[in-house]
């Protein structure tokens, strides 16, 4: 029976894509780095030491883990300021709803999310009572496509895997739900997420009503 649903931040909850695109992007400028809306796409669903790697080896790049770390935390600050300006009208459409929906029938909720600046945006959405726990980049020392953070989550919840739906908008964040054996709602298109349990386009989409006809049996 499903006990727990476990959500990824960016993508689902709410989208600061474009906060991070402008960050990654900032930083890459002032490193004289080429960086363009096609490699962002690569970072999607990866922590922010994964992200610099993926820009560095792109760019034919290195350098050593002192400055790597230093350029890392330089991006960090410029995404941090930007997430002043967030409010509780930047949940993404359905999202706030969903979350309602589930405290009012009793569900356990965690968030399963790379960033480590989650509690921070959910301090900026006003989201941070819909979660019983909050997983973060802080949480586990692997990131995504590996299991670790959705484990991490439904450990703290005190469910097992297969009692847990993981909502992700990432190729890799599907991967990591599918090897930690939990069940899987995608977000986004076919290319991305299709080898979810069941996808949708958007956050609006994916309503209890409809997740729970596609996973009648375990309702």
């Amino acid at each position: 029976m499903i006990k727990g649903f476990i959500f990824d931040l960016d993508g689902v909850i709410t989208d600061t894509a474009e906060l991070h695109y402008a960050a990654w992007k900032k930083l890459s400028a002032d490193m004289g780095w080429q960086f363009d809306r096609a490699l962002n796409e690569k970072l999607r669903g990866i922590s922010r030491m994964d992200s610099i790697k993926v820009i560095m080896d792109h760019n034919g790049v290195s350098l050593d883990d002192a400055t790597i770390l230093e350029l890392a935390t330089k991006k960090n600050d410029i995404y941090v300021e930007s997430l002043g300006s967030m409010t509780q009208e930047d949940y993404l459409p359905g999202a706030r709803e969903l979350l309602t929906h589930l405290r009012s029938e009793g569900f356990s909720v965690a968030l399963g999310s790379a960033s480590k600046n989650a509690p921070k945006v959910l301090k900026q959405l006003k989201a941070t009572h819909f979660f019983d726990v909050i997983g973060d980049g802080n949480s586990v020392a692997k990131s995504k496509p590996a299991p670790d953070i959705f484990l991490y989550a439904s450990e703290k919840l005190g469910l097992r895997p297969e009692n847990c739906i993981v909502f992700e908008d990432a190729e890799k964040g599907i991967d990591a739900a599918k090897a930690g054996k939990f069940h899987s709602v995608g977000i986004g298109p076919e290319e991305r997420v299709g080898h979810a349990d069941i996808r949708f386009n958007t956050m609006k989409e994916a309503t209890l009503f409809e997740v729970k006809s596609h996973f009648k049996d375990l309702f």
